[in-house]
């Protein structure tokens, strides 16, 4: 296995470790800044009673819905003014995506990472802008790209001066609608890519755009998935969260309860300890 690249995310938080792995984690777009603020405390609680180091995450702009008249939030001079509170007052670093180079400049101002959505992973403008900010960058793995071809993904944030990148997994499309999980794929890309993985445990569960103009999804699978990443030894995990997912006006489907979080990550933390020690 290669060895990774670590780096600090923030001032407290540090990525590279499967034994210390990092939750992305939030729900999956600002539906308010109360909303959004209420979230964080919760998601804070939680991951300090299981012992998880947290990087908040939640969205300005859903950029990508499947209909044009799905919610897409509150925009990205009233999101970043909330992702900044939500950081000052809990302190707590922060993620959200971007869908240009101007909104990476804006929003490098602001967050601690800056994340590429999968359907724009291989958009070398992009990739650029947000290395430039100086940030921490996790970039989506694309549903259609091989996890080899990833390291090329890689390859264009770090020769624009910027080291700082991780991948993502969400699952690959094999034909329309459904996403497939290869673990393999971990493994391909960690020495490959030689960055810090993580995996997205909702969008992996997602059936995109599989709900009538919205993407549906089956949350229920979340936790064996969880499981199984742990145990070939991602340095991180992604899971949108979301008090009432049934009622969310983005991602529903795939967003895994409040109530079931902490479950979630104990079982995720005790595995990923428990694969470090038999390997």
């Amino acid at each position: 296995m290669a060895e990774i690249n670590k780096f600090k995310i923030g001032s407290s938080v540090e990525i590279g470790d499967s034994a210390n792995p990092v939750l992305f984690c939030g729900p999956c777009v600002i539906e308010s800044r109360t909303h959004a603020i209420d979230h964080a405390k919760r998601i804070k609680e939680i991951a300090d009673k299981v012992g998880i180091q947290l990087v908040f995450k939640s969205s300005y702009d859903k950029a990508n819905r499947t209909s044009i008249s799905s919610f897409r939030g509150p925009g990205i001079e009233e999101g970043l003014s909330i992702l900044a509170e939500i950081r000052e007052s809990l302190g707590v670093p922060v993620i959200t995506d971007v869908h240009s180079p101007q909104e990476a400049q804006a929003a490098g101002e602001v967050v601690d990472v800056v994340q590429i959505p999968a359907f724009l992973c291989r958009q070398t403008d992009l990739l650029q802008a947000a290395a430039e900010t100086g940030k921490a960058i996790l970039v989506k793995k694309g549903q259609f790209v091989a996890p080899d071809d990833m390291k090329f993904v890689v390859q264009k944030i770090v020769s624009s001066g910027n080291s700082q990148a991780m991948i993502c997994e969400r699952g690959t499309s094999f034909g329309y609608r459904e996403l497939v999980v290869d673990f393999r794929g971990f493994g391909i890309m960690a020495n490959t890519a030689v960055c810090p993985i993580v995996f997205d445990g909702t969008h992996s569960v997602q059936v995109m755009g599989g709900a009538g103009g919205t993407s549906g999804g089956c949350r229920d699978h979340i936790p064996a998935l969880v499981r199984a990443a742990a145990a070939v030894g991602v340095h991180g995990v992604f899971l949108e969260s979301h008090q009432d997912p049934e009622n969310a006006p983005s991602d529903g489907p795939n967003m895994l309860p409040l109530s079931g979080l902490e479950s979630v990550l104990s079982d995720f933390l005790a595995l990923a300890r428990l694969q470090l020690k038999t390997r």
